[in-house]
């Protein structure tokens, strides 16, 4: 299958080569010169714009910063541009409105069928072709969304219309966010208690306060799994991506209505993490703050 992909950073970069990998033609394009190079290094074809990326493709991947980048790139450069019966695709974590939005104009000025499909998973799952896709969309744009989703991710699951897929992602990093920070404290709370943070994960990892937090992406060095704390918390999920995902879920909760005081308390504290220069720091480095804030007893 032709394929445009636009937008090849930590993530994008990642998933462009697993459609190269799964036999697929991929046309990319991004601003960067040096991730276009690192594309074409992994088997794409670089493309000097973005109507060049998506001139012949039948199907469009877009993997971007946030949703005023997304509803201009898709109005200005995607649409009436790539071939009518391309399916588009948008992987980027954004509001549910504006995919929503998308997703209309796709369909009202081109006849095109569109889904939302946000990842989990992280940079090690984009790499890895392992990520989890959360789809919004009619039926029929999820069923030609579904063979290239497939070939860059582990799960594929429609979550319902145009938007779901939104709501579906920010929902479960509301829940990350919220499940790290208590990790977090309750490996600092052991360690002032005088537990050897091993044996609190042998006895947690497998007792009700386990979390994916804790088996998967445990916040203390040397601890469990291989995670970004064992790398100085490089790399990983960065502070500023969780916060904007929280302030993305605070939105959501704002319009629809919903009370969600841990949502908002977690949002809070990565608001200050990042205030203190650690945007970059990987998100379960908020236990350096947290520590930080404890007193002697």
């Amino acid at each position: 299958m032709k394929i445009g992909f636009i937008g090849l950073g930590n993530m994008g970069g990642g998933m462009a080569a697993n459609l190269v990998r799964a036999g697929h033609d991929v046309r990319a394009f991004d601003l960067s010169a040096e991730a276009l190079a690192r594309a074409q290094d992994t088997g794409c074809v670089p493309a000097a714009t973005v109507a060049e990326a998506v001139a012949d493709a039948q199907a469009v991947v877009t993997m971007l910063p946030n949703g005023k980048i997304v509803d201009h790139l898709y109005a200005d450069e995607v649409i009436g541009k790539a071939p009518r019966g391309a399916i588009l695709i948008d992987c980027s974590t954004i509001d549910v409105e504006t995919a929503r939005k998308v997703a209309r104009d796709a369909a009202k000025r081109g006849g095109y069928e569109m889904v939302d499909a946000p990842v989990s998973g992280g940079i090690g799952a984009a790499n890895a072709g392992t990520l989890t896709f959360m789809v919004g969309g009619t039926p029929s744009a999820f069923d030609h969304a579904q063979p290239v989703l497939s070939a860059m991710g582990k799960a594929v699951i429609h979550a319902g219309q145009s938007g779901a897929g939104q709501a579906a992602k920010i929902c479960n990093n509301m829940i990350l966010g919220a499940t790290m920070i208590a990790t977090c404290e309750a490996f600092v709370m052991a360690k002032k208690l005088g537990l050897d943070p091993q044996t609190f994960y042998d006895i947690s990892s497998k007792a009700s306060g386990q979390s994916w937090s804790m088996t998967s992406y445990c916040p203390v060095p040397g601890v469990g799994p291989q995670s970004p704390a064992d790398n100085d918390y490089r790399g990983g999920f960065a502070t500023q991506l969780m916060l904007k995902d929280l302030l993305l879920a605070m939105q959501a909760a704002d319009q629809a209505g919903a009370v969600v005081p841990m949502g908002a308390r977690a949002a809070e504290l990565y608001q200050e993490f990042a205030a203190l220069g650690q945007g970059d720091v990987d998100f379960s480095g908020i236990i350096h703050m947290l520590e930080a804030s404890s007193t002697d007893a």
